[in-house]
């Protein structure tokens, strides 16, 4: 079934409007479909706004690479959540499962073209998106203290279609364009709408999952509409998880409170997830109109962490060692004046709690404490949190006279997290400690007001000269708030070698809460023109000054040939930059990783400036800068057969991310305590954001499509093929050679989906086959390496049946014959690395640890 979209567009001279046939078929492949398709006889042109400030063009037409992903692409696959979906349909987006990894479990990092999650700008409807309040400290690498937007937060029920800019555009749009643009376009129906409800479980019986959507199209008056959307989703956590060694050695001693596993690697659950988002518009004369959108959502996520062994736990049940290097336990006095007389040399064995002196000096002994009374088989804490996002965009745009048009627009936006922590201690509390905290929330917020002009001038060449011009003005803030007063309450126990805090994830301290802000202004010019009736030729400039570190202009130059009837090339040359993010420049947080040596460390991340990081090397952040290079060749032949094959090269000096762990010495403890940061004996590590690295990325993008009339009905074919290798040109010494390593080989370098989607009268069938090329991963940021993760191949399978005009029931599979990556069994000195932290498959693969997932999914159309 066709469904036509007329899509309003302004041509050069922003006088007369045009309507272009936009024809989705309902069988359309489940990728980021790039051209024209010549289906018979109708025109399939697929129109992009981003990319270009003129009259939008065909993207076929383009001088940058760009997808367009309709929503119907979205709605035929297995993924649920909008990270996911964008994985499936462009190969070079990239994102992995985040099991026990921080905030990163709160806001997965995705990246486009090997870049990190912020150094892509995201749009909705032309507009900025603000970022979320979560910063990944632990991304994978890559992605390690990336600051981006939250795109999880956008349903697919409220979409028209999804553009991806493929090229740096930061001379056009500003920071962050460095590896392209997405831009989100909201469904503007004034008619109509959608419910849709499914349900999926992974093959292993786990992570059941239920979304219901709906949308819906008003009519403003009779110039106007308003367009709603709505999405709930829930979804239980899952578990690949193999028992740790330790936990293994403790329950063969006979400890029979230690659970199996004792640490869940897997998915966490999300408790709801809400998302609302309305967009309207309304004509205010014959030359003008008014538009609003904007959004409201609520994500409840927990997962797991890593488990505390009773045995060793450092300032919890750690005591040290003795001159024989035998582990003692970590005894606290009770009485106040030391007066206990409490033993210090308790030597733990292969289990404490059958130790005599155990029970009768601290367990049966009122004024001695040791944590494995109240917690006799250690513990493994759960993390998570509530992300909550909320934005609203107004404006009105129109013409003026003399061929000027005009729009004017402010955008208010907000993400914060509320971060929360259970099943842990406050060590330095004792046996007064709460197990649940409340350990702080951050906020960012953004306020954007955007002034911009079109006008074409008749200059002699083949086309009118497009000039679009424009003004920007962008305040953002990034505010800490203190945790519950446990979380960070500086307890009884401190003096005597507990920790401080909540334990895993301390709350932040009141003295350490605050509010950062900054505002930039921005100035842009693009023009565009055919010089030619077969050569384009179009330019950009823009200049950016920051309130906080200065000023940057940056460049853009694009073309186009239309070489051949059949055959054309493009091509662009442009400078980008990345400015720090408040976040980065400013946060105070600490962590649990593992340290060099295998074991669990609390590492501090302190703000750049910040005495002890100065120390260490760390300095003001200055904005990344780019140069980046795209050619690439479209090729439309008659018989339907489209193709594209783009080449880019991006140069990055100056990246910003997190130092590798640099461990503290007992004079830089001190210099930390002595700033008021209290709970700094606590720490091993510390890390800050730096700009100490340079990369060069290159890839290359293949899209082809092709459709054909077959057993009775209409077969589309697509291939989606994307190469991408990174290569790390300097690094300081902050900068390990495993997190190099991460950098250049934590993503596939090959990745490409093919897709057959066959339709006859009710019935449709797709299948896709997924590759992804090898890994390496840093075992869990430990330095203990796991050879390369070998490729694999996933397929993914979809049965739809239309029981009526407006009823569509459809049975799927993604990854439908339960592939998982190599498991972690390589040797470290007697056990594998799987047990060392439990984790059966290297948690960062591609295709992720949890196998299989079957869904079923209706769908009511009015």
């Amino acid at each position: 079934m066709n469904t036509t979209l007329s899509l309003l567009t302004k041509n050069v001279r922003g006088v007369l409007a045009a309507s272009a046939a936009f024809s989705v078929m309902a069988a359309a492949p489940v990728y980021a479909q790039e051209a024209e398709e010549s289906a018979k006889a109708e025109d399939f042109e697929q129109i992009a706004v981003v990319g270009s400030r003129a009259a939008p063009r065909s993207v076929a037409d383009s001088a940058v690479p760009i997808d367009i992903i309709s929503d119907e692409e979205f709605k035929q696959q297995g993924a649920t959540d909008m990270v996911s979906m964008m994985q499936t349909v462009v190969p070079s987006f990239n994102v992995n499962d985040q099991p026990i990894n921080d905030a990163s479990t709160l806001v997965r990092p995705a990246n486009l073209r090997g870049m990190a999650s912020d150094h892509t700008l995201v749009l909705v409807n032309g507009k900025r998106r603000h970022r979320s309040a979560v910063i990944t400290f632990l991304g994978g690498g890559l992605s390690d203290g990336a600051q981006g937007p939250d795109i999880s937060v956008i349903p697919a029920a409220a979409l028209k279609q999804v553009e991806v800019l493929r090229d740096g555009a930061a001379a056009q749009y500003g920071s962050d364009a460095i590896a392209g643009v997405i831009n989100f376009v909201l469904n503007d129906a004034s008619e109509g709408g959608s419910f849709e409800a499914r349900y999926g479980s992974y093959y292993e019986g786990d992570g059941d999952m239920i979304q219901m959507s709906g949308n819906v199209g008003l009519p403003l008056s009779d110039k106007g509409f308003i367009n709603l959307s709505a999405e709930y989703r829930t979804a239980d956590d899952t578990s690949r998880s193999v028992q740790r060694a330790d936990a293994a050695a403790l329950i063969a001693a006979g400890n029979t409170f230690v659970a199996d596993p004792a640490q869940i690697w897997g998915s966490p659950e999300i408790k709801h997830d809400i998302k609302l988002f309305a967009n309207a518009g309304i004509e205010l004369s014959d030359t003008s109109e008014a538009y609003m959108f904007g959004n409201y959502a609520e994500r409840e996520v927990e997962g797991g962490f890593y488990f505390r062994n009773p045995h060793n736990r450092g300032g919890v049940n750690d005591g040290g060692t003795n001159d024989d290097g035998e582990q003692l336990l970590l005894v606290g006095d009770l009485t106040g004046d030391m007066s206990g007389n409490c033993p210090t040399d308790i030597v733990v064995g292969d289990n404490v709690l059958e130790n005599p002196r155990y029970i009768n000096e601290v367990q049966n002994n009122p004024d001695c404490w040791a944590f494995n009374e109240m917690l006799p088989g250690g513990f493994t804490p759960r993390f998570g949190g509530t992300v909550t996002d909320m934005s609203l965009v107004f404006g009105t745009k129109g013409e003026l006279d003399h061929d000027i048009t005009y729009d004017v627009s402010l955008n208010l936006g907000q993400n914060e997290v509320d971060f929360a922590i259970s099943n842990t201690i406050n060590p330095s509390l004792g046996p007064e400690t709460p197990t649940e905290f409340s350990p702080g929330r951050y906020t960012q917020s953004e306020q954007t007001l955007d002034i911009d002009f079109t006008k074409p001038f008749d200059v002699g060449l083949y086309e009118p000269l497009f000039v679009a011009t424009g003004f920007q003005y962008r305040n953002e803030s990034y505010e800490s708030f203190a945790g519950d007063t446990a979380s960070y309450e500086i307890g009884p126990l401190a003096t005597q070698g507990f920790g401080i805090g909540s334990n895993g994830f301390p709350g932040l301290a009141a003295n350490s809460q605050g509010r950062v802000s900054r505002n930039n202004i921005a100035l842009y010019i693009d023009a565009e023109a055919y010089i030619t009736e077969n050569f384009m030729l179009a330019g950009a400039l823009r200049y950016e000054d920051f309130s906080d570190f200065g000023d940057t202009t940056k460049g853009k130059i694009a073309f186009r040939w239309q070489a051949l009837e059949n055959i054309a090339f493009r091509g662009a040359f442009s400078t980008g930059f990345k400015a720090p993010t408040l976040g980065q420049s400013n946060v105070r947080n600490v962590t649990t990783a593992f340290g060099t040596g295998g074991e669990l460390i609390d590492r501090a991340t302190l703000p750049p400036t910040d005495p002890v990081s100065q120390l260490k090397g760390g300095e003001q952040l200055t904005p990344e800068e780019s140069e980046s290079i795209t050619f690439g060749v479209v090729a439309d032949f008659d018989n339907g057969l489209f193709i594209t094959a783009d080449y880019y090269n991006i140069e990055l000096t100056d990246r910003i991310s997190t130092a590798s762990g640099i461990a503290l010495t007992e004079e830089d403890i001190a210099t930390l305590l002595e700033q008021g940061i209290n709970d700094a004996s606590s720490f091993s590590e510390i890390s800050f954001f730096t700009n100490d690295f340079d990369t060069t990325t290159e890839g290359v993008d293949v899209v082809a499509n092709y459709s054909m009339d077959m057993m009775g009905g209409e077969t589309k074919f697509s291939l989606a093929y994307n190469w991408t290798s990174t290569e790390v040109d300097r690094a300081s010494d902050n900068i390990s050679d495993f997190r190099i390593r991460m950098l250049e080989d934590n993503l596939p370098a090959v990745r490409y989906s093919a897709t057959a989607n066959h339709t006859n009268g009710d019935w449709r069938f797709l299948a896709r086959m997924n590759y992804y090329g090898s890994i390496f991963e840093d075992h869990l940021d430990s330095a203990l390496p796991i050879d390369k993760v070998g490729s694999e191949i996933t397929f993914d399978f979809e049965v739809a049946y239309n029981f009526t005009e407006d009823f569509t029931v459809t049975v799927g599979a993604k990854n439908a014959f339960d592939e998982y990556p190599d498991e972690n069994n390589t040797d470290a000195g007697g056990i594998t690395y799987a047990q060392i932290a439990g984790s059966a498959y290297p948690t960062t693969s591609p295709i992720g640890i949890n196998g299989g997932f079957y869904y079923l999914r209706g769908v009511y159309t009015f």
